[in-house]
C-alpha cells in the first residue's frame, strides 16, 4: 500500500509536467482528463495513507511537491492562454504566496524548526487548494468543450462554454482570498516559531 500511495504522488508530479505540452498542442480533452485524475489522486492518496497508516516523510514531501507543481504549472499555462488581468493578477499573487511560505519554511529549516501544515479538516490551505482545482477544472473543461463547436450547435455546449469562465474566474479569486488568509496564518505561526530562536 505504501508503494501505491507514493505512486499516486509520483503520478501527480508526472501529470504536472505532462499537462504543459498537452495544452501547448491543443489537446484540451487530454489536459482536462489528466488534471482531473491527478486532482482526484491528491485526495485518494491522502485518504489511503491515513487509513492504512502508511504516512512517511518521503510520501509527505512527494505529495506536497506534486500538489504545488500540478496547480502552479497549470495556472501558468492558463495565464499564457488567457492573458487578461483578472486571471493573471490572482495567479501571480498565489504563486508569490507559495514562494513566501516556502521561504519561511526554508529559514526555519536552517534553525532545525518545523512549521507543520495545519491539520484542521477544513484548514484555509485545503480550502485554497480545493478552490484552485475547481477553477482550473472549469477553465480546462471550457477549452475542451470549445473544441465541440466545430461539430455541434448544441445549446448545452453553448451554455456550458458561457458558464464555465465565470466558475473559473470566481474560483480563482476566492482561491486568492483563501491563499492570502492562509499566508497570514502561516505568518503568525512563523512569528511564534521565531520566538524559540530568540530564546
Amino acid at each position: 500500500m505504501k508503494f501505491f500511495v507514493n505512486f499516486l504522488s509520483a503520478f501527480r508530479i508526472a501529470a504536472a509536467f505532462a499537462i504543459i505540452p498537452t495544452l501547448m498542442f491543443g489537446l484540451y480533452w487530454t489536459s482536462f482528463i489528466l488534471f482531473l485524475l491527478a486532482a482526484v489522486s491528491d485526495w485518494f492518496d491522502g485518504f489511503l495513507a491515513r487509513k492504512y497508516n502508511v504516512c512517511t516523510k518521503l510520501g509527505g514531501v512527494m505529495d506536497h511537491i506534486g500538489d504545488k507543481l500540478l496547480v502552479v504549472n497549470t495556472l501558468i499555462m492558463l495565464t499564457v492562454m488567457m492573458p487578461v488581468w483578472f486571471i493573471v493578477v490572482p495567479v501571480i499573487l498565489m504563486i508569490a504566496r507559495e514562494l513566501y511560505i516556502s521561504g519561511l519554511r526554508e529559514f526555519l529549516g536552517t534553525q532545525k524548526i518545523e512549521m507543520p501544515v495545519p491539520k484542521a479538516r477544513f484548514s484555509m490551505g485545503k480550502i485554497k487548494t480545493t478552490l484552485q482545482m475547481i477553477a482550473i477544472v472549469a477553465f480546462l473543461l471550457m477549452f475542451a468543450m470549445a473544441t465541440l463547436m466545430t461539430t455541434t450547435n448544441s445549446s448545452f455546449v453553448m451554455w456550458t462554454i458561457n458558464v464555465l469562465p465565470y466558475i473559473g474566474m470566481w474560483g480563482t479569486w476566492l482561491a486568492l482570498v483563501a491563499s492570502l488568509w492562509s499566508a497570514t496564518q502561516y505568518t503568525f505561526t512563523f512569528a511564534q516559531k521565531l520566538k524559540q530562536i530568540k530564546k
